[in-house]
């Protein structure tokens, strides 16, 4: 089963972090990444740019409306994802767990509903 795992953290940690700090970080992504393809877990991964390049698009009473920025206020920003196969919720829990930004962030973990083509 395939399952997102959404990285949330504020975006105004990653400049308070020292520049050896942010080396460290990177490279523990990169090693999480590598383990996860060594493992057959990795499927895509991707991090997203600040939440001042976002627009959010709404339909409503037929008419699109387009905004700047994210859909939502929070403290916690969306900044990027991991998507991964795992067999079962606790070993995505697990994975979620190793990604460095847990440290500081919350991982959302989401099983991913597969469309089958109708026959």
């Amino acid at each position: 089963m395939k399952y997102t795992l959404m990285i949330y953290d504020e975006e105004k940690n990653w400049g308070a972090m020292s520049e050896s700090e942010q080396h460290r970080m990177i490279a523990d992504y990169r090693e999480l990444t590598q383990r996860l393809k060594d493992d057959g877990k990795y499927v895509a991964a991707q991090q997203l740019h600040p939440i001042s390049s976002a627009t959010s698009v709404r339909v409503r009473g037929g008419k699109r409306i387009v905004t700047d920025g994210p859909f939502a206020e929070t403290r916690e920003q969306l900044g990027g994802f991991y998507l991964i196969e795992a067999s079962n919720l606790d070993e995505a829990i697990e994975v979620a767990e190793r990604i460095p930004s847990a440290r500081q962030g919350t991982i959302e973990v989401r099983p991913v509903v597969e469309m089958t083509a109708a026959t």
